[in-house]
């Protein structure tokens, strides 16, 4: 069985074959109308989602086939206290694939190794969003025409924000990638996605401090928000948060290709002047993710049966039982499920299976 829990889950040449997919959608809607009749995706949606959860229900139904689920797990047994285990096992008695977003990270995993239908990671916490990584990927594919021999500039939340640690590692896997780091020193990019990222595929990668240092340099701006909550001075976030907003002076000296991604929502980090802008993309970025997920699903779909696509949730030489992880927010510390670690890169340290985090 095959799942989407993180990017790399998918070989560079399967990202080709959904992106490829997705653009033959978009070329040929009545071809994929009737594609997943009688087909049932369901929608377990933990924490709050306007454009993902609408973009798998939108997919689906232009798909030809139906969905089931919930948006508030409040009202489902989750309020009783069933575990992501058991509502997986549940809803595999009603659905053929299931995409999962939850506040507690590692939650799509566990769904994944208690599922025998396909599950997606619509979002785990701050830890990774792989749809939101292929709606990214097809958005700069559509505007740009290509997906190596790029500048990325990614701006704001650096620390937490799972589009930017997704998109990071897809990247990776193209040729020419140079990133850009925009952020303050408190949501700077974690030193484990430079180590282990970055350095291991030989990424070029630079922090600037403004986004008017790095914005004549720049093929893609990504865009997320300098969280204030994040900050525990009120005033030093004061002092920051202006130079991590995009207004449409400071688009004077970017290149008139350049394109603006943000996975939404905003809150102020984009000005409104911006938005007339034909660089601003992120509107259209929205759709493209519905395109993508019909093409995900149809992959997914398609390959649940085919022996040669299955791939390990577990990786060969994953330390079980032995740490605790040190992530209040990773699900090994929420539900009853076994502590899994696998070894770093560099052989001196290992991080959960389930967050990327070090032990505790």
């Amino acid at each position: 069985m095959r799942h989407l829990i993180d990017p790399t889950d998918l070989s560079s040449s399967e990202l080709q074959e959904i992106i490829d997919l997705a653009l033959d959608i978009i070329a040929n809607r009545q071809k994929y109308a009737d594609v997943c009749r009688g087909c049932k995706l369901a929608t377990l949606f933990y924490e709050p989602s306007t454009r993902t959860r609408l973009s798998f229900t939108s997919a689906m139904m232009e798909l030809g086939g139906n969905v089931i689920g919930f948006s508030d797990a409040m009202n489902s047994s989750v309020s009783k206290g069933e575990t992501v285990a058991d509502t997986t096992k549940v809803i595999n008695c009603f659905a053929d694939i299931i995409a999962m977003r939850h506040s507690v990270e590692g939650a799509p995993l566990v769904s994944a190794l208690n599922s025998r239908t396909p599950v997606i990671n619509a979002g785990d916490g701050s830890h990774a969003h792989p749809t939101q990584t292929l709606t990214d990927l097809l958005t700069i594919r559509r505007e740009l025409g290509r997906l190596d021999n790029l500048t990325v500039g990614f701006c704001g939340d650096l620390k937490f924000g799972r589009t930017v640690h997704s998109l990071i590692k897809a990247l990776a896997r193209f040729k020419g990638i140079k990133i850009v780091l925009i952020a303050p020193e408190q949501l700077r990019l974690p030193s484990y996605m430079r180590e282990e990222v970055c350095d291991k595929y030989g990424m070029d990668c630079r922090e600037v401090s403004t986004i008017e240092e790095a914005i004549a340099d720049l093929d893609v701006l990504y865009m997320t928000r300098v969280q204030k909550e994040r900050f525990l001075d009120e005033d030093e976030y004061d002092r920051v948060k202006d130079c991590f907003v995009l207004t449409a002076d400071k688009l004077r000296d970017a290149k008139p290709e350049m394109r603006i991604l943000h996975p939404l929502p905003r809150v102020n980090e984009i000005a409104l002047d911006v938005d007339a802008d034909p660089r601003a993309a992120y509107f259209r970025q929205v759709e493209n993710g519905k395109f993508v997920r019909m093409a995900l699903m149809l992959k997914l779909l398609e390959w649940a049966d085919m022996a040669e696509k299955d791939r390990g949730l577990i990786p060969e030489g994953t330390i079980r039982g032995k740490y605790r992880c040190s992530n209040r927010r990773c699900i090994s510390n929420t539900e009853n499920v076994e502590s899994l670690f696998r070894p770093t890169a560099d052989g001196k340290g290992c991080r959960c299976l389930y967050c990327e985090s070090k032990p505790g």
